[in-house]
């Protein structure tokens, strides 16, 4: 059938000449990519039984860092979009690691606080995260883990 299957096993594909020798596993996005999927592996590895996404675990912390924040500015703080903050947010409250509760300035606002129980599993992952950055940066030294986070922070 036409089409199906390796048509063009042995020669050269006849669109290659348009690349012009651009290697996509030579691009920032795709090597940015590697090194987040390497990144979250090592997370979801070390963070085991506590069973926190990267997303949940950034929003635990940055609600822990604030004291009590909106759900809007935990969304900014933690650079997720409304829908992706709000799924975060109804995971962890249902887990019991945060309350939504009203705001004692504005009572037409509600805040978001850690429990006893999140502050508890976020000093667990804290642990978890600070070994999961020592294995992403392992392959690198002192001097390039600076310079990489330098770097990072200029492009973020």
């Amino acid at each position: 059938m036409a089409g199906t299957g390796p048509a063009f096993r042995g020669a050269e594909a006849p669109a290659a000449g348009v690349l012009d020798g651009y290697a996509v596993e030579e691009q920032v996005g795709f090597l940015l990519r590697r090194a987040h999927q390497r990144h979250v592996a090592l997370f979801l590895a070390t963070i085991g039984d506590i069973e926190l996404t990267p997303r949940q675990f950034t929003a635990l912390i940055k609600t822990i860092e604030m004291g009590h924040v909106t759900q809007n500015q935990l969304g900014r703080l933690a650079a997720m979009d409304p829908a992706t903050v709000q799924g975060v947010v109804r995971r962890l409250i249902t887990r019991g690691l945060l309350r939504r509760m009203p705001d004692p300035m504005d009572r037409r606002t509600a805040v978001l606080t850690a429990t006893p129980e999140g502050l508890a599993v976020a000093a667990r992952a804290v642990a978890c995260a600070r070994r999961t950055t020592e294995a992403t940066l392992s392959p690198l030294d002192a001097g390039e883990r600076r310079h990489l986070l330098t770097l990072l922070r200029k492009l973020a």
